[in-house]
């Protein structure tokens, strides 16, 4: 359990950071703006084309992808269609999905897969179907949801307008076509996608400054709904998938149980404040779903760990 108490405690010191920046009032009232807006528009394509460019794309097909397929519609299609009939709007209930379904399988998941599931590139699977899948569909659906505008052109032009979709895509072209990039040619993306990460976890950081979980107003019953389907029910679901119906046993159901009860990822929030819908509920799941998540991995671990 080394890995996953690092790779906890260095994103709470790095979302302490933000509080504190936010505390001394650092960066003055358009901080947060502006760091949210540099990670989407720069330092996040810059990341995943990096990462999808040379990922080994083979173990997309192995048995962790159908399983966090299956379980990622499963658990955001709960939520959003909750949050619809509670009467809450669109992107609200697609920010509540997301943050049932869409899990941290970078900055938590890297260090989860090499220090407890023995592989760096288990989580790659998941990385990959949340970058290339989920996120352009949950971002195409805010992005027309918050415009009002809902055609069929709008949609389609979405890979071409969304910065997040464009270096993911680009990554899988280059990775596919077995383009192999000097190192004088990824560096600059790998260089600047590095700070992708801290610079989110400082922005969720700043935003906490007089904020508590479950606060008036913060749409509990979403937040508690969310919260609920990513800490039990996708591990669960998990379980079932994989022992059941793909006949998983030993190590690769272990695995695929693990990736599913990792925490909401902190993109969601990044993606809630990009539009400016939501973010209170993305802060709360991921807040609470990061603290849920450690205890859940360890009775996992107790009940299906190979011996």
């Amino acid at each position: 359990m080394t890995g996953v108490l690092i790779g906890f405690a260095i994103i709470a010191v790095v979302i302490g950071a933000g509080y504190l920046i936010a505390r001394i009032d650092l960066l003055g009232a358009e901080g947060q703006r502006v760091l949210t807006r540099l990670a989407f528009f720069v330092l996040l394509p810059c990341l995943l084309f990096a990462t999808v460019a040379t990922a080994d794309l083979r173990r997309v097909f192995s048995s962790v992808l159908p399983v966090a397929a299956i379980t990622a519609v499963i658990c955001i299609g709960i939520v959003v269609v909750a949050g619809l009939l509670w009467r809450r709007p669109l992107p609200e209930s697609m920010v509540g999905g997301l943050g049932a379904g869409y899990v941290n399988a970078n900055n938590i998941g890297l260090p989860v897969s090499a220090y407890i599931l023995g592989d760096a590139t288990s989580s790659v699977p998941v990385i990959l179907l949340q970058v290339i899948v989920i996120a352009p569909i949950a971002l195409a659906v805010l992005d027309i949801s918050t415009s009002g505008c809902f055609t069929l052109g709008r949609i389609l032009l979405q890979p071409v307008k969304n910065p997040l979709i464009l270096g993911s895509a680009l990554g899988l072209v280059v990775n596919l076509a077995g383009i192999r990039l000097p190192a004088p040619v990824l560096e600059p993306f790998t260089l600047v996608g590095a700070a992708a990460v801290p610079v989110v976890l400082l922005s969720f950081g700043i935003s906490l400054r007089g904020r508590r979980p479950l606060a008036a107003g913060s749409d509990r019953r979403l937040v508690i709904l969310a919260s609920a389907v990513k800490v039990l029910l996708m591990p669960a679901l998990a379980w079932v998938v994989g022992a059941f119906v793909l006949h998983l046993h030993g190590h690769a159901l272990f695995v695929v149980v693990v990736l599913a009860a990792l925490p909401a990822a902190q993109n969601v929030f990044n993606y809630a404040q990009r539009y400016g819908r939501g973010a209170a509920v993305a802060r709360d799941v991921v807040l609470i779903t990061t603290a849920l998540s450690l205890p859940a991995m360890f009775v996992i671990a107790a009940l299906l760990a190979p011996r």
